[in-house]
């Protein structure tokens, strides 16, 4: 009796911690970022119309529409003067700024889309962080900026910005070129960035799960966060309803 009774206890331990064991994960498990999710702040688009290529831009960000002129052939000159960027520093807002001009589109996000433009930003030797950008825009705090940017060392490089709230600073691979592609495509569960020389071979160097909500706006930016002026030329822009078929290649 007492041997059956000794079983019964370990079986019953056993049990238990078996029990124990198989919940743990499940309660480990953090919930899945979304929109909603996010603290964000609000947005503060303006109304406009600015039309190159395929492309009409219906609000701005920060004046954008005062910036921008129109070139023969459709290219767009963005002119941004300093002290001007997007950010949402995570170390207690020390260095957030808000007040980026921006030209952004209306998309619908529940549809595939695919925003791309030829980039030529201006760079000068004091126009530390000068940048030519692509952005996803749903509010203040939840965005991302594909950019082709000038660094600390005055290098130009590609770079990532994805804000949840704060942002997620990313330097990639250094361009020793003037001007470079960037793309960002969705076919509304994936969202990827990816830059090319020739629009034909592209490099992909953001890739993450399209959380934004149905409706958000996609756009062009110029950026000058430390002194001087950035004057970005940006061509052959187009944004298609349609997504990349291979989002490792980008084509």
């Amino acid at each position: 009796m007492k041997k059956t009774l000794l079983l019964l206890a370990l079986t019953g331990a056993c049990l238990t911690a078996q029990s124990c064991r198989q919940k743990t994960p499940e309660a480990a498990l953090q919930p899945e970022t979304t929109a909603d999710s996010l603290t964000a702040t609000g947005t503060h688009l303006t109304e406009c119309s600015v039309k190159t290529g395929n492309l009409t831009f219906t609000h701005a960000l920060g004046g954008g529409d005062t910036c921008v002129s129109l070139l023969p052939g459709g290219a767009l000159e963005f002119r941004c003067t300093e002290n001007r960027d997007f950010f949402c520093d995570p170390n207690e807002g020390k260095l957030s700024n808000n007040t980026l001009p921006a030209l952004l589109a209306a998309v619908d996000n529940t549809r595939p889309f695919t925003l791309t433009a030829k980039v030529t930003p201006g760079f000068t030797e004091e126009g530390l962080y000068n940048a030519a950008d692509l952005l996803v825009y749903a509010n203040d705090t939840l965005w991302q900026k594909l950019c082709f940017e000038q660094d600390e060392r005055g290098r130009h490089r590609i770079v990532t910005v994805r804000t949840q709230g704060t942002s997620d600073d990313n330097n990639h691979e250094p361009v020793d070129f003037p001007a470079v592609y960037l793309k960002i495509s969705s076919d509304t569960h994936t969202l990827a960035s990816y830059y090319s020389f020739d629009r034909k071979e592209w490099h992909m160097v953001r890739l993450y799960k399209n959380y934004y909500p149905a409706r958000i706006w996609v756009g062009i930016a110029s950026q000058c966060p430390k002194s001087g002026l950035c004057t970005s030329l940006f061509e052959e822009v187009s944004l298609e309803q349609t997504s990349v078929s291979d989002f490792r290649m980008g084509s």
